[in-house]
């Protein structure tokens, strides 16, 4: 059960009388509703409530839907109960100032609160026409339309207000009951399934008619008050429970994000997977990538300024790796390559695909909205390749990346504020995980937070990459994969 239905069960075991034990010496409740429909004939008479309309009931004897204890009765709420509607106020009554309306909006589960909502009618209109809705202190105060239908509160307000449209209260009258019974009572399932029978329409709209055919079952008034404490006691724990189990049920919506966040965490620091002393070291790893990119320079594909290789200073390292392994900056493994600034009135309708920010998501590409560009040899450098890394530049989405795995058939052109990331030699896959975990994640967001959303590309160069030797980058990739897809069984 969560809090809610374990609240109504409590609330229905006390009106079938099985909450707290019966006492024969209790009066028992036939003495009780004797006494409250001579009240009400009285209150009646003297013209201090008025006289309505019989109403029929929803239940009728015989046809009742529970057993409950002998010395019990089951009565209409109307022949028991004040059930008062507010006046239906319109704009043009209103007023900068004078007796505040109690609105829909103003009642809360459990709680009356004044601020909610601040309309005035005038002293002098109220005087003469609404003083008798005036709640007082004690009352049982409902909405009765709207969303909010069926919220109940105990009216418990010092200053002076009147009932607005859709609201209603409910007293036994002239307290000859517990009404602190009927404010439990008028919480339960059971009660307020037998107002939503009565719904016709969209809208739900209750008022007296509704509330007179409800009925419910009458203990003797000692028992009332002894399930009033009973339900008083338990409510509490009640809530607690439920506060628990928010806490719980958001743990457990978090969980696997935070499993994934750790699991990366401590891949990156080298305890995901032991260490192979027969692994090559990173270092030897980096020798080789800087031959690699020596070679490319020579061959024209790569410029010489990306032979300069900035070295990682201490205070840039956020935590200790294995030994086997190196830091090293994002610039020194991959190609970066900025985005070209296409031109949107020059988009057409053929052409090769131009990839922007909102093209791109974790899992691939929007195939919506697609814009289009001529391609000429000039823009070869910008070609979107299987293996290459996209990350969002800008905006609110900074930080986002795509690990481009597969490709359609057609080119794809790497539009601005969007870099590429090419790994040269490591594997692409470690690197992508590294993107993704929180050590580079936190970076990015320290950069966009002093830059007004934006990353440059000396940013992204510079981004600090815990790099292990290329066997245990295979075998950090492979426990990493794993271990995710044991963590999406749980969101299952």
């Amino acid at each position: 059960m969560n809090a809610q239905q374990l609240k109504n069960s409590i609330l229905q075991e006390a009106i079938e009388g099985r909450l707290v034990p019966q006492d024969p010496n209790d009066e028992p409740a036939s003495v009780l509703l004797d006494k409250i429909r001579k009240e009400k004939a009285r209150l009646v008479k003297e013209n201090l409530i008025y006289k309505k309309s019989e109403t029929k009931p929803l239940y009728e004897e015989g046809n009742y839907p529970f057993e409950i204890p002998n010395n019990w009765k089951w009565v209409q709420l109307s022949d028991v109960s004040i059930i008062q509607e507010g006046a239906g106020i319109r704009k043009h009554q209103y007023t900068k100032e004078g007796i505040q309306l109690l609105c829909v909006t103003n009642i809360l589960d459990g709680l009356v609160d004044l601020s909610k909502k601040v309309l005035y009618v005038s002293d002098k209109e109220y005087k003469e026409k609404y003083q008798h809705l005036t709640p007082q202190r004690g009352d049982i105060v409902t909405a009765c339309s709207g969303g909010s239908w069926g919220k109940i509160a105990i009216f418990d307000c010092k200053d002076l207000v009147m009932l607005n449209t859709s609201t209603l209260r409910l007293r036994f009258f002239n307290d000859l009951a517990n009404n602190k019974y009927l404010y439990h009572l008028a919480q339960s399932k059971f009660f307020k399934d037998q107002l939503a029978c009565q719904l016709v329409g969209i809208q739900p709209n209750f008022g007296y008619a509704h509330y007179s055919r409800i009925c419910f079952p009458l203990p003797p008034l000692a028992e009332q008050k002894r399930i009033v404490a009973k339900i008083e006691e338990l409510l509490p724990k009640v809530e607690a429970y439920g506060k628990a189990q928010e806490s719980l049920d958001k743990l457990n919506e978090e969980l696997p994000e935070r499993l994934k966040k750790s699991i990366l965490q401590e891949a990156i620091e080298g305890r995901l997977v032991p260490q192979d002393p027969n692994d090559e070291p990173a270092s030897v790893l980096l020798d080789k990538i800087r031959k690699e990119k020596a070679r490319l320079v020579k061959e024209g594909k790569l410029k010489k300024k990306d032979l300069v290789e900035v070295p990682i200073k201490e205070d840039e390292i956020p935590f200790k790796i294995p030994e086997s392994w190196e830091w090293c900056k994002l610039g020194t493994i991959a190609a970066l390559i900025g985005g070209f600034a296409f031109k949107s009135h020059e988009y057409t309708s053929s052409g090769s695909r131009v990839i922007r920010i909102s093209d791109i998501t974790e899992n691939g590409f929007i195939n919506k909205n697609v814009v289009r560009f001529p391609f000429t040899d000039k823009l070869s450098q910008y070609v979107i390749l299987e293996g290459d890394i996209l990350m969002a530049m800008t905006g609110g989405t900074v930080g986002k990346s795509l690990y481009v795995k597969y490709l359609p058939e057609e080119t794809m052109l790497l539009n601005q504020r969007v870099a590429l990331i090419r790994p040269n030699i490591v594997f692409t896959d470690y690197i992508d995980y590294v993107i993704k975990s929180q050590h580079i994640q936190g970076i990015i967001t320290e950069a966009k937070n002093s830059t007004n959303d934006n990353i440059s590309m000396g940013d992204l160069y510079n981004f600090p990459i815990p790099l292990p030797p290329l066997s245990e980058q295979k075998r950090i990739v492979a426990k990493i994969e794993e271990l995710m897809h044991e963590i999406d069984k749980l969101k299952v």
